[in-house]
């Protein structure tokens, strides 16, 4: 018997270590998010179409003159000072010139690029699935559209006069390339854009639990930051159009997700650190947001 017992014991014991070296290489948990194919899937159709039919019809739907001119009925310049501190350090119109490419493709290309690629390394790395990033995909692309809407619905709106087109005669404001975007300034949709695909991208990860978002959030972020700088660089945009489109943006990135979090169970926020958190079979909310 006491050779049995010995030989059960050093079976555990060895069943246990196995277990236990295994352990590091099993896939991580990925908590759920929330979704709705029926609601979740039109919303961000919908609002792709409206968005591409709203740049498709600019020419009619923009405003032929500045609504918001930052300029008084007898022509006096009435811009703020902290739009005019920034437009201060503008290069030459070289520089202008290549700041606008540039936020062309870290607005449009950078930016959608590590958002949606990092997701899908993320969940790789957590052994997740093809079906776990297109969730994600789902949720990022409709905060990114919801944001877009928003933007060009207040741009076509308010009609602010774009920085560079403000500093021109009178007879030289219908000779820029695009006449029909002259008064779209207010607010930034490159920077909207680009704040909303970070911060939605962020949140999936952290609300997911995923190992790598804090590296989603610190790059698309920092991506997100740049294309808001050169749109100022490129002398298309105030200061005042940036910085609403970034709040505008990483506000809308925040509730969307948000909004798909499972419903049985509360978020654990810390910074930017999201997941669920299990005790004794229920869920509890701690931390700070």
């Amino acid at each position: 018997m006491n050779r049995v017992a010995l030989g059960t014991v050093l079976a555990l014991g060895l069943s246990t270590s196995v277990a236990s070296a295994e352990e590091p290489d099993a896939p991580s948990h990925i908590h759920e998010l929330a979704f709705d194919l029926r609601a979740d899937l039109p919303i961000t159709l919908i609002g792709a179409s409206a968005w591409i039919t709203s740049e498709i019809l600019k020419g009619y739907l923009a405003p032929a003159s500045c609504r918001w001119c930052d300029r008084a009925d007898d022509g006096t310049d009435t811009l703020n000072g902290l739009d005019a501190a920034f437009r201060g350090l503008l290069g030459s119109k070289s520089a202008q010139k290549a700041a606008n490419m540039a936020s062309n493709v870290t607005g449009f290309g950078l930016g959608p690029a590590l958002a949606f690629g990092l997701d899908a390394v993320a969940v790789a790395v957590e052994h997740g699935s093809a079906e776990d990033w297109a969730v994600d995909a789902l949720v990022i692309a409709e905060s990114t559209m919801v944001a877009a809407d928003l933007n060009q619905l207040v741009k076509f709106a308010v009609g602010r006069e774009r920085p560079f087109v403000h500093v021109l005669g009178a007879d030289d404001k219908d000779d820029t390339e695009q006449p029909s975007d002259n008064n779209l300034s207010f607010f930034s949709g490159h920077t909207t854009l680009g704040f909303s695909l970070a911060v939605s991208s962020g949140m999936v990860a952290s609300l997911r639990g995923y190992r790598m978002a804090p590296v989603i959030w610190a790059s698309g972020v920092s991506a997100a930051a740049i294309t808001g700088w050169l749109r100022i660089a490129a002398d298309k945009h105030y200061f005042t159009d940036v910085l609403t489109g970034m709040l505008v943006g990483s506000g809308i990135g925040v509730l969307v997700p948000y909004l798909h979090r499972p419903s049985a169970a509360a978020a654990e926020v810390s910074g930017v650190y999201a997941s669920a958190a299990r005790a004794g079979g229920t869920f509890g909310f701690k931390g700070s947001f």
